[in-house]
């Protein structure tokens, strides 16, 4: 007992495992209660238990067949059973074939008892009967009786599925058990047997079957026929391939040549014989072929014929699909000789040519058959019709298509009048047979001529008609009348639905040619429907139009006809367009109104608007009525006269083209151009052409008769007229769109200058593809349109070249030339070869006959000579080209040669073959091509060359594919030989090539083919199997054209073909493909889809700006993906509950499980170089049971479109479910790692999108990263950051930042210092632009493990080769040397003298950069790295992060908040926020103590969690983010984006009750507006192929929307100074644009921007605007480069802010205005104010000091809290002195008085200009002193004395001022209003365009919001530096701090100023070119002349 207890504490494996039987026992026993409580398929325990299928059947029969139970034995036939329910027959099967070879009777026994049942349950269909066909024979000579017995019941259970399939194999066994096998074989049932046992796979099936045996009865007998029909076994597949050219008699060759008939007879018997074996082995037949084809076609003895005849039969028959080659060889002989009479020889023939023609197709012989059917010869007629009547009963219709069709049904037509009676009678049998086969839909329009009489005969011969294979054929016959008689839409329905579709695909797949052939006829038969249905009309007399006239239209319109007086005649056409219009189709009269429009004056006209409106009525009686061509005849004439009129000409051409839609285009455009070229005049000529090429784009190319327009398009070339040469031209370019190349082989002759022309207008249409045609499809029914747009894809290649006039060169090949070719003299050959290439260049366009030139050419394959080698695939290339795609005959004996040739050691010869083989590919498709066994032959032979190069072409060609033959499946053990081929080269292409062919034949079968390898080769295959999954391209998609030309019929054609398409080609996977044409679909639904996504955002609300906007820009197309797989998937539905729950799933202690194994070594290190399949299992299943099933298929799909899918549904789900994301982050990470491994883009744009959002949620969840995920991550997240794409680097230098927040940066460090090492010098580079963003933002602590030792590291990088890692590490070196000064020195050890002196000057530099005072070097060093990735890197992690909202509203609580209510900590943390937003920090080294030590809370405060997501109150929950995005799109390049984004914006500011949701983004959206303004300014007014109007549009809509944000004081006040002072110069900057005034309405616009001004001046918050004009005013005195007028306009705005100081004292934060005094003092103390050239400036500020001084009084030394040093400054003096002068005057009183006095003289003087000016006599001497008075005050108030007169004389007096201006000064304008005058250009620096911002402009707000945090620490004087902080040095050209746009780093700065320079020069000459004074004098206009040319120069 003890012992058991031992054993019963193990667990089951172990049990199982066990010496002890017991434990065994109980282990097996406890396995099985388990297994059976277990429902999940994907159960660990059942992943644990799961051995190999191989292993365990192999185990069964070795230890079980052989047992004596026979319990046992059932139990291991069930085992095996079951596995093949569970889909591993292959496997099973296998084992027990191998269990036949055991020595013990028992197993082989029981193997075969286990095969029979597997057969007997599964069915044929599952169980794969060939080998064990093999086998059987092997079994009957067993000595055992009991093996020969079940052997025995194994072939009855055999043929009772494959039925006489099994005879011939079994034909060798011995004669007595043949006989018990027949007799046994009679006793079966007839009925085709039924498979009673289904897959797992075939559930749906089972149902079925359970369904048919519940009923019972005629169901279950209706769906034998499939069953049969899917199961039927061809006996050729059974039989083993005999080897008969070796057996040949060596003699053969001379025999068959010898004089004696009876030596010839002796050869063909020995071929006879060898010939009846069944099944040849494939070879080199040509020479006996060509021998048999001469005793058919030359030898006298008929009986030899026959025979001949038979041995061709026999062959064809054994060879099959190989024997196509020689097809075209002998099938014309055969043809021939069928003029003899003897029916033996005739019955020989006949059978060797039905054999000959199952091996090839119709199309490849169809010209072989045309030409012998108009023959003299009776005889030979007939038997080519009862050939083609036979051949069609083993054709569906996809194989006859209407292109084949149509020649042979026309020579039929002819034959059935033919004399002799037996021709007709075989015609009638063909087209009757033709008729059975494709339905009378497709055959009736080429009947249309034929007689009743005829067409019942055709159909009586129909009925009688047997197809071939009764129940293939017979039963497809009957389908396909249903599917004719259901599907409404006419013509194409039965060809597409009826056929087996797995047909119709590879036809398509094969390339434009052979696309080409069936849709042209198909086209034509389209054409031909209208032209049934075309009104045909007789001409009518004069007379009976007038009548039938005078019924339809007024009598007073048929009176004024033609009238005299030419508006009686335009008021007649008024009435007759009147008429005309309310007329109903039927009682139109066409013919008779256009010939009441022709009466005279008719076409001579001569008023235009008469004939305007004549021809506007053509073409609505072509549109309205029921049009004829004879009406047409009666207008075209007279409307080609007019195309050419410059008045009329556009109604003429409209007018044709309803024509053009009416009569069909074909004959229009015919008459027309032939009309056009009949006259002389050139403007016709040139119109007629130009219309005929836009006509061609509208209608398509349908039915375009080609050749009829060449002739007269050749004359146009030739024209003296240019015009007309180039709308030839144009015209040749349109036609090229849909002809290609063959086009230009119409025009070689032409002249070279003329061809080059030709040449470069088809240059610009390469590439283009043909618009879909967007009329003429009126009259056709829904599927001719179908037609007609696949027309346009296809008439390129193969209905264009038809049109070619092709020369039959066959017998200018003469047997001469052909001896030539074959000569044992070199240079004979080459004679000969020289010959053929003459015949074929002088041809140009040949047909397919091309004589026995095949067979001589591919011997010169082989020629020993290399050039003559060459010279031959030279001529292949040029018989491509000129044969077209009839080529398609000849890829079997002289394409596949060519690729033999790639095996030559020579690379020039091998390059001359692919080249051969494209051109050949480019006319024939890939289809011909990958048939047959050929290609795989190829790839066997052991040639390195040849392989490495046939799998580089497959490589190339077979991703092109849609579908491809299941042929291509017999190159794959090849493939895989190649893949373990000695040479690298081969194996290399072969890994390259095996995507492409995963694509077509799918893993799983690839898979397969791999079982059958060796065990050391499979594992090598299998790995890389794997690899190329991952890799696999999609297949391409469906032609769009056909989608979007019929989107209607497309859908449900395809749903017939595709399902059954799945069940019988398995080799055409569409599961991949499919979504591909409805993804393209989905296109044009782009803005649709984004709208969409937008929308759901908006109610989310989960994301801030930034990301909602990348989101609605990228999720359209996994939108789209989801979209595009939805239709063709029934189970739709089920997918969707499936996947409506959490997809992350919380498994408790999960993750704390997995980083205990890997510690404790159970599981593997995440740590490699590139990650090995083991990782990726073992990912995947930890993954399995913390995310839901469905995702996880889809993150381990080898699609690379169901990861961007899977990511998309992730980021869905992540905020909801982010406790389950951080349970399961190290999986979510790990994957991630996986996916920066791939190559695929989209991908990882997307990932980095998720990884940005899930790092922003974990950093609000304040979540902290283990050392786990973060070492299992961040390396492989490094590796990224050397992407050479800049989105990637820019993404993940976000995501690095973001890092920082949920993982100590110090612990960063290390990672990226490793990044440091890469090979990869973009890498490093970025790695240490990091490393000095981390120093800069957290000081040195951060250096790892000290900073000496990380700065040695980053000090080697100065010596690097790259100059990016140079400048990047002396960057990151100044970092720190801005952090701790000179001690840097000592830290980085010892540098060479060179790299030593670098740094100096990089310290210096950026010493330059910084301001002078110690403590304000840190920050803008900062704020403008010296290396300007530095900062755009930064800048998606400032775009990421804060919220706008939240900021601008935090500025003003801060503001509003008297300074002492701050506390010290809050400000702190301010820091930190910054620290991470705007990597700028002044205490550095406090916040990384706080952040690594001591209070973590503190770290991430409220503030800054809000700053990363938008939801910070209920309020703004929905609409913050949607703000946002509308507002990001304010500042877009696109016109419209920008004007769409402002509407919206207009919309919500125009509604008081919507105008609240804009709080809180106010600076956000004035920030967008300037830097639209600016770009506008920038690049859109310089852009002139802009429309200026648009550009009008967008100024209007900016200010219309400032308007209105400027009217709501509540809103206007929220806008901060730095934003107000960038608003104020973009608005100044446009009213000085001279270019403004261009734009039609510019005036109007520079007064509403006057307006805006005003409201601006008013509204905002009067600190803010006051605080913004002084510093804007302190910048433009500064700006060398500015306008004068720009600092004038600020200084008025600033005069009228001072007399509304009254009103406003109040509401102004003094404090820091006269901050910004002094700090202006600072930059320009007294002296230097003086200096300038004006002295308004100086008076200006006095005046704002001495009216502030006036309001307030002594108290203004008050508020001079803000100024350090107080006593230093000059302002506080000048203050003194003036409260000091104030206080001298005797009381306020006397200054009271004085103030009334002034204001009483000025009123007095105004009063009396005015009077002046309203009196008659002296309004000019008014007008002037009023000038002077302006000139002389100029912050003047006239608004009292204008308020209250008109409007009128208001701009009277505006008007008369500018007039004034502009004589004294010859300036270009004067300002229009009181307030504001004119400037010039944009002068100001920081704002510059060229600041790179984000889409919403984010990072301009962070600046703005830093400005603030500014003003507080100086408040709460928290650095000691001086008040001159805030502004930089002024002899540097730095943009002052408060500017929003501070990011601007130092190349564009430089850059800006030459831009800037350059701008000047030209506002310079532009301005002073201006003058909106008529009155300017010639004295003017000279200066103004010689102005221009200085600047100039």
């Amino acid at each position: 007992m003890g012992d058991d207890s031992e054993w019963m504490k193990l667990p089951i494996d172990q049990k199982c495992e066990h010496k002890i039987w017991k434990a065994r026992l109980n282990g097996y026993e406890e396995a099985l209660k388990l297994f059976q409580k277990i429902e999940d398929e994907k159960s660990p325990e059942w992943v644990e238990c799961c051995w190999t299928t191989g292993e365990v059947v192999s185990g069964v029969v070795c230890k079980v067949f052989n047992q004596p139970k026979a319990r046992a034995k059932e139990l291991g036939a069930d085992i095996c059973l079951m596995y093949i329910e569970i889909e591993k027959a292959e496997v099973v099967q296998d084992e027990l074939i191998k269990g036949l070879d055991n020595k013990n009777p028992k197993i082989v026994v029981t193997c075969i008892e286990t095969l029979r049942k597997a057969l007997c349950e599964f069915g044929s269909k599952i169980i794969t009967l060939k080998p064990v066909v093999k086998v059987l024979p092997k079994q009957f000579e067993s000595r055992e009786k009991a093996v020969r017995d079940e052997a025995k019941l194994l072939a009855v259970e055999i043929y009772r599925w494959i039925r006489d399939a099994l005879r011939a194999p079994l034909q060798n066994i011995n004669s007595v058990q043949l006989k018990e096998l027949e007799e046994e074989w009679v006793k079966l049932p007839t009925g085709a047997p039924k498979q009673t046992r289904f897959l797992r796979s075939q559930q749906d099936l089972k149902a079925k079957f359970e369904q048919q045996q519940a009923a019972g009865g005629d169901e279950a007998d209706g769906d034998d026929d499939d069953e049969a029909e899917v199961a039927h076994v061809d006996p050729y597949e059974l039989l083993e391939a005999v080897e008969i050219l070796s057996k040949l008699p060596k003699d053969f060759y001379e025999k068959i040549e010898a004089k004696k008939w009876q030596e010839r007879k002796e050869a063909l018997e020995a071929v006879e014989a060898l010939t009846k074996n069944p099944k040849l082995e494939s070879g080199d037949y040509g020479d006996l072929v060509r021998a048999l084809k001469k005793v058919i076609g030359k030898d006298a003895n008929v009986m030899l014929v026959a025979m001949a005849a038979k041995c061709l039969a026999g062959l064809a028959a054994g060879l099959r699909k190989k024997f196509g080659t020689y097809a075209g060889l002998v099938v014309p002989t055969i043809l021939e000789k069928f003029k003899e009479k003897k029916p033996q020889v005739v019955q020989s023939l006949q059978e060797a040519i039905d054999a000959v023609f199952l091996t090839t197709t119709l199309q490849n012989i169809s010209e072989d058959v045309l030409s012998v059917m108009d023959n003299k010869n009776p005889s030979i007629k007939q038997q080519a019709s009862l050939f083609l009547a036979r051949s069609f009963r083993h054709c569906t219709p996809s194989m006859l298509p209407k292109s084949v069709l149509k020649p042979f049904c026309a020579a039929f037509l002819k034959q059935v009048n033919d004399s002799a009676p037996e021709v007709r009678d075989a015609a009638f049998e063909a087209l009757g047979t033709a008729l059975k086969v494709v339905g009378e839909k497709a055959v009736n329009p080429f009947l249309t001529d034929v007689d009743k009489l005829k067409l019942d005969k055709i159909k009586e011969c129909a009925d009688k008609v047997e197809l071939a294979g009764k129940k293939g054929g017979g039963g497809g016959g009957e389908k396909k009348e249903k599917a004719a008689a259901k599907a409404p839409p006419p013509v194409e329905a039965p060809a597409k639905q009826s056929g087996p579709p797995k047909k119709a695909p590879p036809a398509k797949a094969a390339g434009p040619p052979k696309k080409g052939k069936p849709a042209s006829a198909q086209s034509a038969k389209s054409k031909k429907a209208p032209d049934t249905k075309e009104i045909v009309e007789t001409e009518l007399s004069p007379e009976v139009c007038e009548e039938k006239a005078a019924a339809v239209l007024p009598a007073t319109c048929m009176q004024l006809l033609d009238s005299a007086n030419w508006k009686e005649r335009l008021a007649s056409m008024e009435e007759f367009q009147k008429a005309v219009e309310q007329m109903d189709k039927s009682e139109m009269p066409c013919q008779a109104l256009v010939k009441m429009l022709a009466k005279k004056p008719g076409w001579k006209e001569t008023n235009f608007q008469v004939m305007q409106m004549k021809l506007h009525i053509v073409g609505l009686i072509a549109q309205k009525g029921s049009f004829s061509k004879t009406s047409a005849l009666v207008v075209l004439d007279g409307l080609v006269d007019k195309i050419g009129d410059v008045k009329c000409g556009g109604k003429a051409k409209e007018a044709l083209t309803a024509i053009g839609e009416a009569c069909c285009l074909p004959w229009t455009a015919e008459q027309v151009v032939s009309m056009a070229f009949a006259q002389k005049n050139p403007k016709n000529q040139a119109e007629t052409l130009n219309w005929l090429a836009n006509a061609m784009k509208e209608f398509g190319f349908a039915g375009i008769n080609v050749k009829a327009f060449i002739n007269n398009v050749k004359t146009a070339l030739a024209a003296t007229n240019p015009a007309v040469r180039t709308s030839a031209i144009t015209l040749l370019g349109v036609m090229y769109l849909y002809m290609g190349a063959p086009l230009r082989m119409f025009f070689e002759d032409e002249k070279p200058a003329l061809l080059s022309q030709i040449d470069a207008e088809f240059e610009k249409m390469q590439g283009q593809s043909p618009p879909a045609p967007t009329r003429g499809t009126k009259r056709a029914g829904a599927d001719e349109e179908g037609d007609a747009a696949e027309e346009e894809v296809d008439s390129g290649a193969g209905d264009i070249m038809d049109l070619l006039p092709r020369t039959d060169i066959s017998d200018k090949i003469t047997s001469d030339m052909v001896s030539k070719i074959s000569d044992k003299n070199w240079k004979i050959r080459k004679e000969g070869l020289d010959e053929v290439a003459a015949v074929i260049s002088e041809a140009k366009f040949i047909q397919a006959s091309i004589g026995e030139l095949p067979m001589a050419l591919k011997g010169r394959l082989g020629d020993s000579n290399k050039l003559l080698v060459q010279q031959t695939l030279n001529i292949l290339q040029q018989i491509a080209t000129a044969m077209g795609p009839s080529l398609k005959q000849h890829v079997r004996n002289l394409g596949i040669p060519v690729v033999t040739v790639l095996g030559d050691s020579k690379p020039n010869v091998r390059a001359a073959a692919l080249s051969t083989l494209n051109t050949w590919v480019e006319q024939t498709g890939m289809k011909e091509w990958l048939e047959g066994e050929d290609l795989s032959e190829e790839l066997k032979k052991e040639n390195p060359f040849l392989r490495q190069e046939l799998l580089g072409w497959l490589a190339e060609k077979l991703p092109t594919l849609r579908t491809v033959p299941t042929d291509l499946m017999l190159c794959v053990p090849h493939l895989y030989t190649c893949l373990e081929d000695r040479s690298g080269d081969v194996r290399k292409k072969a890994q390259d090539a095996l995507p492409s062919f995963m694509m077509h034949l799918g893993y799983e079968k690839m898979i397969k083919a791999a079982g059958k390898l060796k065990p050391a080769s499979k594992d090598q295959v299998v790995g890389m199997l794997e690899k190329a999954r991952a890799v696999m391209p999609a297949k391409p998609a469906v032609p769009v054209k056909a989608a979007a030309s019929k989107p209607a019929s497309s859908a449900p054609a395809a749903k017939p073909a595709s399902a059954p398409a799945r069940n019988q080609s398995p080799i055409e996977d569409f599961s991949e493909p499919e979504p591909k044409p409805d993804a393209k679909k989905a296109k044009p639904a782009g803005p649709a889809a984004k709208k969409r996504e937008s929308m759901e955002l908006k109610v989310k609300g989960e994301k801030d700006n930034a990301k909602q906007n990348r989101l609605s820009r990228g999720t359209p197309s996994s939108e789209k993906g989801v979209v595009g797989k939805k239709p063709p998937v029934k189970a739709g539905a089920k997918d969707e509950e499936d996947r409506s729950g959490p997809i992350f799933l919380l498994v408790p202690n999960g993750k704390e499980q997995r980083i205990k194994e890997e510690k404790a070594l159970k599981i593997l290190k995440w740590n490699f170089i590139t990650p090995r399949d083991e990782y990726v299992e073992q990912l995947k299943a930890q993954m399995s049971t913390s995310l839901a099933k469905w995702l996880q298929d889809e993150l381990y799909h080898f699609d690379f479109q169901r990861h961007v899918k899977a990511i998309g549904a992730m980021i869905e789900h992540m905020e909801p479910e982010c406790e389950a994301v951080i349970g399961c982050l190290d999986l979510i990470l790990k994957w991630f790692t996986l996916r920066f491994f791939d190559t695929n883009t989209s991908v990882l744009m997307k990932a980095l999108e998720f990884l940005k959002l899930l790092f922003t949620m974990l950093s609000r969840k304040n979540y902290q990263l283990s050392d786990y995920e973060a070492s299992s991550f961040i390396p492989y997240l490094i590796l990224k950051v050397g992407e050479s794409k800049d989105g990637v680097r820019k993404d993940v230098r976000a995501i690095l930042t973001m890092l920082c927040k949920v993982y100590a940066a110090s612990k960063v460090f290390p990672f990226l210092m490793e990044g440091t090492k890469s090979k990869n010098s973009k890498q490093r580079s970025e790695c240490l632009e990091e490393l000095g963003c981390l120093i800069e933002n957290f000081g040195m602590n951060v250096c790892q493990p000290t900073p000496a030792k990380a700065l040695k590291d980053i000090a080697i990088h100065i010596g690097d080769r790259d100059t990016t890692v140079r400048n990047a590490a002396l960057n990151t070196v100044v970092a720190a040397y801005n952090t701790c000064g000179d001690q840097v020195f000592k830290l980085i050890g010892n540098l060479s003298e060179k790299e030593m002196s670098m740094l100096e000057e990089r310290i210096k530099r950026s010493a330059k950069k910084t301001p002078v005072v110690s403590a304000k070097q840190e920050r803008p060093q900062r704020e403008h790295p010296a290396n300007p990735n530095a900062t755009f890197l930064r800048k998606p992690a400032q775009e990421e992060v804060p919220n706008k909202l939240n900021q601008a509203r935090a500025q003003n609580a801060h503001l509003e908040q008297s300074a002492p209510s701050i506390p010290k900590e809050f400000q702190l943390d301010l820091d930190v926020f910054e620290n991470n937003h705007t990597c700028a920090s002044d205490i550095p080294d406090l916040v990384q103590h706080k952040l690594d030590e001591v209070l973590e809370p503190v770290m991430i405060p409220e503030r800054k969690i809000r700053s990363v997501s938008p939801h910070f109150d209920d309020i703004h929950n929905s609409t913050a983010s949607t703000i946002n995005f509308v507002i990001s799109q304010v500042a877009s390049g696109d016109i419209n984006t920008s004007i769409q984004a402002l509407a919206q914006i207009d919309e919500v500011l125009r509604q008081a009750d919507k105008a609240e949701a804009m709080s809180g983004h106010i600076d956000q959206f004035l920030i967008a507006t300037f830097m639209q303004l600016r770009l506008i300014y920038n690049t859109h007014m310089a852009d002139d192929r802009l429309d200026k109007k648009d550009i009008f549009k967008l100024y209007s809509c900016i200010i219309g929307n400032m308007l209105s944000l400027f009217s709501m004081e509540s809103l206007a006040r929220e806008a901060s100074m730095g934003v107000l002072k960038d608003l104020m110069h973009g608005l100044i900057t446009l009213m000085l644009d001279s270019r403004v005034e261009d734009i039609e309405d510019g005036q109007q616009l520079i007064r509403s921007v006057n307006l805006l001004v005003v409201r601006v001046l008013e509204k905002s918050d009067q600190t803010n605007i006051l605080s913004a004009l002084l510093v804007l005013l302190q910048d433009s005195l500064i700006s060398t480069a500015g306008s004068p007028m720009f600092s004038e306009l600020v200084m008025k705005c600033l005069w009228r802010m001072i007399r509304f100081l009254p009103q406003t004292i109040n509401s102004i934060n003094l404090d820091r205005i006269l901050l910004d005094v002094h700090n202006f003092m600072k930059v320009f103390p007294k002296e230097k104010l003086k200096q300038l050239k004006s002295d308004v400036p100086h008076r200006t500020l006095k005046t704002l000091l001495h009216t502030l001084c006036r309001l307030t009084g002594a108290k203004i030394l008050d508020h001079m809290s803000m100024i350090e040093n107080r006593n230093e400054s000059e302002l506080e003096a000048h203050l003194r002195r003036v409260v000091k002068h104030s206080a001298n005057l005797s009381e306020k009183g006397v200054l009271r008085s004085d103030d009334k006095v002034i204001k009483a003289k000025v009123s007095d003087i105004l009063s009396e200009i005015f009077k002046k000016i309203g009196s008659k006599e002296n309004t000019k001497e008014g007008l002037t002193e009023l000038y002077e008075y302006k000139q002389k005050y100029s912050d003047a108030d006239l608004e009292p004395f204008l308020r209250n007169t008109s409007q009128f004389f208001q701009s009277y007096v505006e008007r008369g001022l500018r007039m004034i201006e502009s004589e004294r000064e010859g300036k270009g304008r004067i300002q229009t209003s009181t307030v504001i005058p004119q400037h010039s250009t944009d002068s100001y620096l920081p704002s510059s365009s060229t600041v790179p911002i984000s889409s919403n402009g984010e990072d301009m707000n962070a600046a703005a919001y830093y400005e603030r945090l500014k003003i507080l620490r100086q408040r709460r004087g928290l650095e000691n530096s001086t008040p001159e902080e805030d502004r930089p040095p002024f002899g540097s050209l730095r943009p002052p701090v408060a500017s929003s746009t501070d990011m601007l780093h130092s190349k564009l700065s430089q850059l800006k100023e030459s831009r800037e320079h350059f701008q000047q020069e030209q506002s310079h000459s532009h301005s002073p070119t201006r003058s909106s004074s008529p009155a300017s004098n010639l004295d003017d206009l000279k200066k103004r002349l010689e102005r221009i040319k200085s600047n100039r120069q």
